[in-house]
């Protein structure tokens, strides 16, 4: 009886550890890590053109922003939010993602200063 349940345990924790890999709607971290850092850009184009223009205040630009940077990389919007909200949920993988990101922006920034 202890053997079969023992059995049943180590059948059961390998089933799980089998189906733990990412779900396949999740956008794969070098994908999701140039969306992301195309998003930043976006913001950050939209946070500097908000300081200088104070009329800009009452339009919500950076949405139709989002949109672009989704066209351009051939994603949906729910694509993106379901990959994130996946990589929000899962601490490793998130750190991952961020670490894979910060490491693609010093290296964009370095092609910027070497031009």
């Amino acid at each position: 009886m202890i053997q079969r349940l023992v059995y049943l345990f180590f059948v059961f924790v390998l089933l799980v550890a089998c189906n733990s890999g990412t779900p396949k709607n999740v956008l794969p971290v070098n994908t999701m890590k140039v969306v992301m850092f195309d998003m930043l850009k976006a913001d950050e184009w939209y946070a500097r053109k908000l300081v200088g223009d104070t009329l800009m205040l009452k339009v919500k630009e950076d949405i139709p922003l989002y949109e672009q940077v989704f066209a351009v990389h051939e994603i949906t919007k729910k694509q993106f939010y379901d990959s994130y909200h996946y990589y929000e949920a899962h601490p490793v993988a998130y750190k991952e993602l961020v670490d894979s990101l910060e490491s693609y922006a010093n290296k964009q920034k370095l092609k910027t200063l070497k031009k």
